[in-house]
């Protein structure tokens, strides 16, 4: 019998999002972020295009009927994150052990039609937080070697960092807890982080892999409202906040993505007059930096080299980060400390303002 711990050593297969306008949100792939569709799919209820970049593959999904699950979905979220599928080494195990733990049975293991190379394709669904589900999937489609080794030419993304997901104030201990039992998440970073007035507490959890990370976020219910609160409120619920892809040379990325038409948040001035007394850079230079509004923290491990796309969602909520890791293993909390003083120096310096963003 497959033990719990070895169904349970997840990693991503794919990354469902629902949308209102399929054509649209394919091109902004396509042609801002460099993805190559991969495949398409059509149903009585559904349109979906799969796009591709190395190993990452997003799934786009537009609902021609009520009866799809995005129907629903759009209209209370708008575009967003459905489904973070889980591939598996034996799905019905790791199916029985999650509903074990709590989780929701959303849909029983199926063998699908087509088989893979290496073995049947099996898939189910459980449920994870607010409307996201966790589809698990068994297939002998791991590698990608199709894929394995393509790059999108000029913009190189290297895989999912992690999801930043926004929680209900009171929430956020039973969702780790939930992660723990259900799927064998372990803890591996936690903070209260204190911007100003306003105040969040986070706790990130990772698959026994390491290759699945949720960073786990709620507001703060004694501090002032926040931009945690602002989502939750814009978006109706819990739902993923942003995904963080993979660079192994952020301002390279950056200046790619930003000759493709992608905007960045812009930061202070003073964030990189501050920058020299905190961190002696090791790999970009200040000037790289300032010039691409990249963000640096460090930790025990080494460096981070971080930036968060503008969200150009209607509701302003779901948004991407780029982030290049040299060592570290946190999360970069010390730029919310940093870039709130940046802004009040800017801000009682200088009419310029910066945007904080977690």
């Amino acid at each position: 019998m497959t033990s719990d711990s070895t169904v349970q050593n997840f990693e991503i297969d794919y990354v469902e999002m629902y949308v209102e306008n399929l054509e649209a949100a394919t091109f902004t792939w396509v042609d801002k972020y460099a993805f190559a569709v991969a495949g398409t799919d059509r149903s009585a209820d559904h349109r979906s295009v799969t796009l591709r970049q190395g190993p990452i593959k997003l799934v786009l999904t537009e609902p021609t009927s009520d009866r799809h699950p995005a129907a629903s979905y759009l209209q209370t979220h708008g575009d967003g994150v459905a489904d973070i599928a889980l591939r598996t080494p034996d799905v019905t195990a790791a199916f029985e052990a999650a509903v074990r733990g709590g989780a929701a049975a959303v849909r029983e293991p199926v063998r699908l039609a087509d088989a893979g190379p290496d073995g049947p394709i099996v898939t189910a669904t459980i449920g994870g937080f607010g409307d996201v589900v966790h589809t698990l999937v068994q297939s002998g489609e791991a590698a990608a070697p199709e894929f394995a080794g393509r790059s999108g030419g000029d913009v190189e993304l290297l895989g999912l960092d992690h999801f930043a997901v926004c929680l209900n104030s009171g929430d956020l201990g039973p969702t780790v807890a939930f992660y723990e039992r259900a799927f064998g998440f372990r803890q591996i970073f936690e903070e209260h982080i204190v911007v100003g007035r306003q105040a969040m507490n986070s706790t990130v959890v990772q698959s026994a892999s390491g290759a699945v990370t949720l960073t786990l976020i709620e507001p703060d219910s004694n501090a002032d409202p926040g931009q945690i609160d602002e989502f939750l409120k814009a978006h109706q619920g819990a739902g993923v906040q942003h995904i963080a892809f993979n660079s192994d040379d952020a301002v390279g990325a950056v200046r790619a993505l930003s000759g493709r038409g992608v905007e960045f948040l812009k930061t202070p001035g003073t964030y990189y007059d501050m920058l020299g007394e905190r961190i002696e850079l090791q790999t970009h230079t200040l000037d790289d930096l300032r010039s691409t509004n990249v963000l640096a923290d460090e930790d025990h491990g080494g460096q981070l080299f971080q930036i968060f796309a503008a969200s150009t969602h209607p509701r302003h909520t779901i948004f991407f980060e780029i982030i290049e890791r040299q060592g570290a293993g946190t999360f970069g909390s010390s730029n919310i400390k940093a870039l709130y003083e940046a802004v009040e120096l800017e801000r009682t310096g200088q009419s310029e303002l910066g945007a904080v963003r977690r």
